[in-house]
């Protein structure tokens, strides 16, 4: 067929004996938005990295057609050549250097070997008007935000004159005005000709611009829905994904609520770049027993900000305010104190900062509590294996064995091993940001069960979460924060996702006169 870019044709890739794509065919018309979705681990990004050349032919079995010509590419240098480009989830740019040096990388615009930094500034910047970014190209990586960044990535891919994007979960880490900045740009590349493949854990984004939807499940494509006439809903596509219907995407839960567990009172701290700038303002909330809090707010709220300043000042600088723990002060000036006085924080980043990637699962699940695993400060073994077997049947990891490493685990299986770490230190009150980040609506509901789990146990949970209606699914209070402060408390029969921009357009407001006056 004339109108089809792309097809793969029978691709199978084994892992160490593990089949993790079974004849896997996909077919991708020219000038679409095509999405591939599925649960974490169902073979998305495999089979992306076979059709980029990360996986080089030889490496799968199988047959991949561009325009109707068999392609072998060796490496994703063959790839790129036939515009070809793809879009990790962890960009692939260097803080230090600049917008216009990353664009280029690789593909320098030179003469006689010397870079041509004029000609570099000024393609840079048309690519940039291209994406919409308003940006110097000569700024440095560091100083953008990851929406930002998305976008320069997608212009580094115009630089090669992309004809087939490929995008890993592009707007995991994004809020909902750079999401849908970065959805609209997918439309306005389409109208010039790049076709696209998504691949998205946010349904909602899916059946928004997606014009077809193949589903993958353990390896295998489910089917291919035709989506142009956005006639395609979530709970359709959810249901080829887990192969049954999830009638409640929140588990249910009676809340059993008791008496406060942690008082902040006055919490402040400053920018540790810019120590003249206060980043958390005089903040105080409180947590009771068996609850679970909700902290909403804009991406660059201060939320995690907040967060890590009670997690032993993980950070900010010039701290002050004070932490009471069942009414009496605790004192959390680093890490050990916080832990050892039952609080614990399971980040946002769970590659960089939430595990070992390089170490295996019984390793990054005991990491946090080896006191319990040793004897005279040398760890047991059998302990060890004994502990971390424990919480991998718990929380339902799966895996080959408890000696797998961490970095070929599904992200909902790596968010799980960061759970069942900080479990095993037995906290009091346990705080999870962005705690289903990028994983699939089956892993999530998993998440939410065990989240449901803990505090019938009688712990507390405080969730910060840029998916509103994972908040209002799961919190039995809300403390909106803006700016650095909390700007007001919703209940649960209170919240709703107009009434939390009410209280943060209202907070605005408040602060704007402030600052006239």
């Amino acid at each position: 067929m004339s109108d089809i870019l792309l097809e793969m044709i029978d691709i199978t890739k084994t892992f160490t004996g593990i089949r993790a794509l079974d004849r896997v065919s996909l077919a991708v018309k020219d000038d679409e938005i095509h999405a591939l979705v599925g649960e974490n681990g169902a073979g998305k990004s495999t089979l992306m990295k076979v059709l980029s050349g990360v996986y080089p032919h030889g490496s799968y079995e199988g047959r991949i057609l561009i325009s109707g010509h068999e392609c072998r590419f060796r490496d994703i240098g063959d790839s790129e050549r036939l515009g070809i480009v793809i879009i990790h989830q962890e960009l692939a740019l260097i803080p230090n250097l600049s917008i216009a040096e990353n664009i280029f990388l690789g593909n320098e615009r030179a003469r006689n070997g010397v870079i041509d930094w004029d000609r570099t500034v000024s393609v840079a910047q048309d690519l940039l008007r291209k994406v919409g970014l308003d940006e110097n190209p000569n700024s440095l990586i560091a100083d953008i935000g990851v929406g930002k960044q998305q976008l320069v990535e997608i212009a580094k891919a115009l630089s090669k004159n992309v004809k087939l994007l490929i995008l890993d979960e592009p707007t995991a880490a994004l809020n909902d005005e750079e999401s849908n900045k970065l959805l609209e740009l997918l439309a306005e590349l389409k109208a010039h000709g790049v076709t696209s493949i998504l691949i998205s854990h946010k349904l909602n984004e899916v059946t928004r611009v997606a014009d077809a939807v193949t589903v993958i499940r353990d390896g295998r494509v489910i089917e291919t829905l035709d989506n142009n006439g956005r006639a395609v809903d979530e709970d359709r596509i959810i249901k080829s994904m887990v192969g049954r219907e999830i009638l409640d995407r929140f588990p249910a839960r009676v809340p059993d609520i008791g008496a406060v567990v942690l008082k902040v009172e006055g919490l402040t701290a400053y920018d540790p770049l810019n120590e003249g700038r206060m980043t958390v303002k005089n903040v105080s909330f409180e947590l009771r027993k068996g609850e679970v809090v909700g902290f909403a707010g804009l991406m660059g709220a201060g939320r995690t900000e907040i967060a890590m300043s009670i997690f032993g000042r993980s950070y900010g600088v010039k701290h002050s305010g004070t932490i009471l723990k069942n009414g009496v002060p605790v004192r959390t000036n680093n890490v050990g104190e916080a832990i050892d006085a039952g609080i614990a924080y399971v980040t946002e980043d769970r590659k960089n900062y939430g595990l070992v990637l390089l170490d295996d699962i019984k390793t990054n699940v005991t990491l946090a509590s080896l006191s319990k695993v040793s004897e005279r400060g040398v760890i047991d073994e059998n302990r060890e294996n004994v502990a971390a077997g424990v919480y991998r049947d718990k929380l339902r990891i799966k895996c080959a064995g408890l000696d797998q490493r961490v970095e070929s685990l599904s992200g909902g299986n790596q968010q799980k091993v960061v759970l069942g770490k900080w479990i095993m230190s037995d906290p009091d009150v346990l705080i999870l940001d962005e705690p289903t980040r990028g994983i699939d609506v089956g892993a999530k509901y998993e998440i939410y069960t065990i989240i449901n789990k803990l505090v019938a146990e009688g712990k507390t949970i405080l969730m910060i979460s840029s998916e509103m209606p994972e908040l209002l699914g799961m919190c039995d209070r809300i403390y909106v924060v803006t700016e650095g402060e909390i700007a007001g408390e919703l209940a649960r029969s209170e919240a709703s996702q107009e009434s939390i921009m009410k209280c943060i357009m209202s907070h605005r407001r408040k602060d704007k006169r402030r600052a006239a006056s």
